[in-house]
């Protein structure tokens, strides 16, 4: 049986997540507070640790410090209703395994947790360059899980910004970091896509920049890109046989989706930006 360890100041918060977790079969111990939270983990060993942020005597950010301190520390998933970029940055180069915003819902607690109880433990953590709420750079492994967890949390950067024009640069950010992670990296998680967030006043930029050693359009059969509009489909065939994750037209989207889209000379670097006004 999983062990759990549960960290909220809150009661009602701590008893509901106490109860899903045991009713999902995990053996669950509480602490009120950073401080005694790190009591336990000093004393036993856990496989998760699932806390909250502000909290008396010892928050969740100066816990997860503490943590890496330990010689086998616990994966963290992070419980907060205060979804602010600062405070989102700061949990991420805490190594934050994921974000779970207040209120609980139990079926989403519950699919986390097996999530972060069952990916394989080898995959190395997301690299923080910097975490300026205007401009975040991040190191992340070529691995598809990572860059599942990393995609929710990117979407809270932006939850200022009006539906559509949020919803189309997710969709932007998902296809071409998935290509930087698939095409250029190799599904290797050695490997590391860099990762440049900006928000100004005006524009969001976004800068992707995979290991790999570049592409040429014409070469991209497993791409729509690479066929003229007659002929599109036949890519879908194509990733079939290459064992590729079904996409959708790629590069054709991002460039319909965003405002500037501009490849380096090799293409192992993309920019694309999305203008506010």
């Amino acid at each position: 049986m999983k062990r759990i360890l549960v960290v909220e100041d809150d009661l009602t918060t701590q008893h509901l997540v106490a109860s899903v977790l045991r009713g999902g079969g995990y053996e669950v111990i509480t602490a009120a507070d950073g401080a005694a939270a790190l009591e336990q983990l000093r004393a036993q060993g856990f496989d998760l640790l699932v806390t909250d942020i502000w909290m008396p005597a010892m928050n969740g950010l100066d816990l997860m410090a503490e943590l890496r301190k330990l010689p086998a520390p616990p994966r963290t998933v992070v419980l907060t209703s205060d979804t602010t970029p600062e405070t989102l940055l700061r949990a991420l180069r805490g190594q934050a395994y994921h974000f779970l915003t207040k209120p609980v819902q139990a079926k989403e607690l519950l699919d986390l947790v097996e999530g972060a109880l069952t990916a394989p433990p080898e995959i190395p953590p997301i690299e923080v360059i910097s975490a300026k709420p205007d401009w975040v750079e991040l190191l992340v492994p070529c691995d598809m899980g990572t860059a599942e967890r990393l995609q929710g949390f990117i979407a809270r950067l932006d939850t200022d910004l009006v539906d559509d024009v949020r919803g189309a640069i997710a969709q932007v950010f998902r296809e071409m970091l998935l290509n930087a992670i698939e095409w250029g990296g190799q599904l290797d998680p050695s490997r590391k896509v860099r990762i440049a967030y900006l928000r100004a006043r005006r524009m969001v930029l976004y800068r992707i920049a995979d290991p790999g050693p570049g592409f040429k359009f014409e070469e991209l059969t497993h791409a729509a890109v690479a066929y003229p509009p007659e002929e599109r489909l036949q890519y879908v065939d194509v990733r079939l046989e290459k064992g590729l994750r079904p996409g959708g037209f790629g590069i054709l989207m991002a460039q319909a989706m965003v405002d500037e889209l501009i490849y380096n000379e090799v293409h192992n670097e993309v920019v694309f930006v999305k203008y506010l006004d």
